[in-house]
């Protein structure tokens, strides 16, 4: 008898041999289009009784638990001991994902890790329990893989390493030239029919996106469980943050109340700044479908994802079957507010005082933040006394030139900010605001003008030359407009007299959201050396405020 485990494996022989399984619950596209025909709740199992109901997916045809008796069965029968599983929930062996690769190059694979780690431990023949390890078993070819990398992964295994891996169905044959060759073909038909069914997803998304009807498994807030009918008192929250941030308020301040009233995600979670600017940006909340567009930036090598509303043939907007929560005009003037697109995070539950971040060294120059520091016991000041100053020259972030007592500092700085906004109230109460935007039919024109000279380009009725060289001009005209009838909305809603009045608000205000307001109003406060012992801190303050960038 032959000591090659392959050719005993190709035999059938598995007597004395040490065998794992790996068994994958997919989540393939083709789960998709099963849980859109699975049939819904039934009076036994409805969202009121106590057994939870989920819908059907492909991970009920062939379970966890039914590949796993199967592999094992059929290596005990042919004399060899099953040692160990390798189990892959909710893992899709085609779909592609965006990698860093070693090199720093960014490139799309099918990400397997417990699959990647099997073939490793197949290779140096031991079970992450421990056991000896002499061949890798599958229900059949499809839980193996549906990527050509990951087959040829296999098939490097099994010839250059001598372990074998093998099916209980006859579909997968890697012990032979010929059944690798029919294995090659069996995985590029596999990966053929995946991207079949997700195209066919990707065509039933797009045709319910066109008729405007909602998707998704959890419900948008400010709508009740069928997506499309209000939540009252959602829905008043929604309409009262919006107002709020075109006030003058930040999405911090949006937080904080939201939170402080027990209202809570779809999910159950509290809320976050960014959860809040995502239900803020979403166009559904002026009536609009909207999807999920996903941008890779080729130079940095990351991906971020914005909403944006649906657009018909025509380019217009696709109406959701839902009610608008606040005017197009409102929808659009949050979303110039706080930003279209996602940023990166801030450092605002890091801070703990504060000028933190905003008070900058201004000694000859230096220009480095200052930092908070503890007043030492021998100064003999109150408890939880502190300065702010600038870093020593030996840690090389400062000139070590200033230092400011920090409560005062502190209180400069509120008094700064509600300066300002003071300022701000005073102008808009002196600003006559016209009561209608008199661009509304130049933006219209313009919009008109695009879309004709669009239709044109599709019809080769004009050169791509002047097609582009109208379409900058237009497109440019076209954000200027906008910018300003969103600017106009804004004016139009403080002149109403409802601006924040935050020298009231702020001792309630909590700490991140007296954070935001500073971060608002202020670019820098510059901090210089002191001039004379005990002199007041505002005679070194100089403010640099944001709308002086």
């Amino acid at each position: 008898m032959t000591d090659d485990l392959v050719q005993r494996a190709h035999w059938g022989d598995l007597e004395g041999q040490s065998w794992a399984g790996l068994v994958r619950l997919s989540l393939e596209a083709e789960d998709e289009e099963l849980a859109a025909r699975a049939a819904r709740p039934t009076q036994d199992h409805s969202a009121d009784s106590g057994t939870k109901w989920r819908p059907a997916t492909g991970r009920d045809i062939k379970s966890r638990e039914e590949q796993e008796k199967d592999t094992r069965r059929f290596v005990e029968s042919r004399g060899g001991r099953y040692v160990h599983t390798y189990e892959e929930p909710d893992t899709s062996a085609w779909k592609r994902k965006r990698v860093r690769q070693p090199d720093g190059t960014v490139a799309y694979r099918v990400i397997r890790p417990v699959f990647e780690g099997a073939l490793e431990d197949l290779k140096r023949g031991a079970a992450p329990n421990g056991e000896h390890l002499d061949g890798l078993i599958v229900y059949d070819i499809d839980r193996l893989t549906r990527d050509n990398r990951h087959l040829e992964d296999a098939i490097e295994v099994v010839e250059n390493f001598r372990r074998p891996i093998i099916d209980i169905t006859g579909t997968l044959d890697l012990l032979t030239d010929n059944g690798r060759t029919v294995a090659r073909l069996l995985v590029t038909v596999a990966n053929k029919s995946s991207a079949d069914t997700a195209r066919r997803v990707r065509r039933k998304h797009h045709a319910l996106q066109q008729a405007g009807i909602p998707t998704g498994s959890v419900r948008p807030f400010g709508y009740k469980d069928d997506k499309r009918t209000l939540d009252p008192k959602e829905a008043d929250a929604i309409r009262k943050a919006v107002e709020r941030i075109l006030t003058g308020a930040s999405p911090r301040a949006i937080v904080v109340e939201w939170n402080k009233r027990g209202i809570l995600t779809p999910r159950g979670n509290k809320w976050t700044k960014e959860t809040v600017k995502l239900v803020l940006r979403n166009p559904r909340i002026c009536g609009h479908r909207s999807k999920k567009v996903r941008e890779f930036n080729p130079e940095t090598g990351t991906e971020s994802v914005h909403v944006e509303p649906v657009l018909d043939d025509a380019g217009n907007p696709v109406k959701g079957q839902w009610d608008a929560l606040v005017s197009v005009a409102d929808w659009e003037a949050v979303t110039a507010a706080i930003g279209s697109r996602p940023e990166p995070g801030d450092a605002y539950n890091a801070r703990k005082y504060l000028g933190t971040g905003t008070l900058r060294c201004d000694k000859n120059g230096c220009g480095s933040r200052l930092r908070a520091m503890k007043a030492p016991a021998s100064r003999n000041k109150p408890a939880g006394f502190f300065y702010y100053t600038c870093p020593d020259k030996g840690t090389g972030y400062g000139c070590g030139g200033v230092r400011i007592s920090g409560p005062d500092t502190d209180e400069a700085i509120k008094m700064l900010v509600i300066t300002k906004y003071e300022e701000e109230a005073r102008d808009r109460e002196a600003m006559a605001v016209p009561e209608e935007w008199d661009g509304e039919e130049e933006l219209a024109r313009i919009k008109e003008d695009i879309a004709d000279w669009t239709e044109q380009r599709e019809q080769r009725l004009v050169s791509k030359e002047r097609f582009f060289a109208f379409l900058a001009k237009a497109e440019t005209t076209e954000r200027r407009l906008v910018r300003e009838r969103n600017e106009w909305r804004r004016r139009t809603l403080l002149a109403q007299g409802k601006p924040v009045d935050l020298e009231r608000e702020w001792e309630g205000l909590d700490f991140v959201e007296k954070r935001a307001y500073v971060e608002k109003a202020l670019l820098a406060v510059l901090v210089g050396p002191a001039v004379r012992l005990g002199g007041p801190v505002w005679d070194r303050l100089t403010p640099v405020y944001r709308d002086e960038d």
